[in-house]
């Protein structure tokens, strides 16, 4: 390996990073971000690293989810709570579920920038760049605003450091406390076939609760019932300002992007020669790799072996994202040549990206049909191959939006035009996303009861 440092990248081709007309003014912002405070410490990195370690071993659960792409005008506290409280009651279906731990791993506090497929965008007869991200260039279809502005970055920088703040408070505060989480937010179940098992599992849970309490096992007497560690991640796509946020941790002289505690590369960066596998190999961070249907097994491999090469638990979070017609197809070699290698490494499914389809009416939407047939498709590959499915990767929000179809509510591609406000994907609603982890959670158990037998085979 070479020796690498936080600017090895700018060696290597790179793809989705903005050229920017004012190079000056992008140095002044980068240099001035480099004096700025970290917003997450390296000793929150290893205790991550540490957490995702045991979902590796199969003794813990990761949910990564949140918005697709982060905005300004999106930014407000109660938008930031809704999402944490989803976050928590989902993990607290799994956690029954599975009797397993869930892992919260946040898609906020650093997520705006995207990669688009494509770098121009047409509106009637004229050409603008594409939008990328807030913290790149703005979303109204202007001239002037879609040039990209280093300045943006300060606003993003701001914004993070705000969330992080607040999701902290919450996480420590009370809020997080079980009696407050589990109020649930299940208005759907009335209106879902499966109305009767969600019912079911919900009192199942209450009554755990309310036993719980009733043994002085509760939130007055044990502090761990009412916080929780909560965690940030986004995609490591715009390297100037990861680099700019790269810091050595003093007590180890290790490097840490210290922007999120995880960060991951997309599957149009994943490039092994490419400047994101660059970066992401010399920093110290929970790294992901989004694996689609492009992806071949030599070179997920090589991929694995150039982040990870002392083969660390904890370090590698593979991030599946096929579409659910294509799992069987495309997963399974991967999963055979990750076993064989004897790599260490979680598996994700991220079943969103891969289905993404153009409604009727002309908006980019995601059946919700298609995402739950992913994560059972997902769920069954892992249990016929012997491998842990062990983390699940979503795009949502704990905004009432309607942006995907389907679910218990019956959105129609006649609905979605009612209160869609993402800036780029279509995300999962409360409802949607809480759905999803009442679907899933026969899936869970089963896959939690086949990792604990194969542990149990091993030892």
């Amino acid at each position: 390996m070479k020796i690498w440092k936080p600017d090895s990248w700018k060696k290597y081709p790179v793809k989705h990073i903005p050229e920017y007309p004012d190079k000056k003014e992008l140095e002044m912002v980068l240099g001035k971000i480099k004096k700025f405070p970290p917003l997450v410490f390296a000793g929150e990195t290893r205790h991550l690293k540490d957490q995702l370690a045991d979902v590796v071993d199969g003794k813990a659960f990761l949910l990564q989810g949140g918005d697709c792409a982060e905005s300004f005008a999106e930014f407000h506290p109660d938008n930031i709570r809704d999402t944490f409280k989803l976050m928590l009651q989902m993990s607290l279906v799994l956690t029954y579920s599975a009797s397993l731990p869930v892992v919260k791993l946040g898609r906020i506090a650093g997520q705006f920038s995207k990669p688009r497929s494509s770098p121009i965008e047409k509106k009637d007869g004229i050409e603008l760049p594409s939008y990328l991200g807030d913290n790149i260039n703005g979303i109204e279809f202007n001239k002037r605003l879609r040039i990209p502005d280093a300045k943006r970055l300060f606003k993003a920088y701001s914004q993070s450091a705000s969330t992080l703040n607040l999701i902290r408070a919450f996480s420590h505060g009370g809020f997080a406390d079980l009696k407050k989480v589990h109020t649930w937010n299940l208005g759907f179940i009335k209106k879902s076939p499966e109305a009767k098992k969600f019912k079911e599992l919900e009192d199942k849970i209450a009554d755990a609760l309310a036993f719980m309490d009733a043994c002085g096992i509760n939130s007055d007497f044990n502090r761990r019932l009412k916080t929780v560690n909560f965690w940030t991640s986004h995609e490591a796509l715009l390297l100037p300002f990861e680099e700019s946020m790269t810091r050595v941790d003093s007590t180890t002289g290790e490097y840490h992007d210290t922007s999120a505690h995880f960060v991951w590369i997309g599957d149009r960066t994943r490039q092994i020669d490419g400047g994101h596998v660059e970066f992401c190999r010399g920093i110290e961070n929970p790294i992901g790799i989004k694996c689609g249907p492009t992806l071949k097994a030599d070179d997920l491999i090589n991929l694995c072996n150039k982040i990870n090469p002392k083969n660390e638990k904890g370090k590698v979070t593979l991030i599946s994202r096929f579409g659910y017609e294509n799992v069987n197809k495309h997963l399974p070699k991967l999963i055979r040549s990750i076993k064989k290698e004897g790599l260490n490494v979680i598996w994700s499914c991220d079943p969103c990206h891969g289905n993404t389809i153009k409604a009727s009416t002309g908006y980019k939407t995601r059946p919700f049909n298609s995402v739950v047939k992913e994560v059972k498709n997902v769920f069954e590959c892992h249990q016929s191959e012997g491998s842990y499915a062990g983390g699940l990767h979503i795009e949502m929000t704990g905004q009432n939006v309607t942006e995907c179809t389907g679910g218990a509510q019956k959105i129609s591609d006649q609905d979605l035009s009612h209160r869609y406000h993402t800036h780029c994907d279509p995300r999962l609603n409360a409802n949607q996303a809480l759905e999803l982890a009442f679907l899933i959670s026969d899936e869970i158990k089963k896959n939690a009861k086949y990792s604990k037998n194969n542990i149990k085979a091993a030892s």
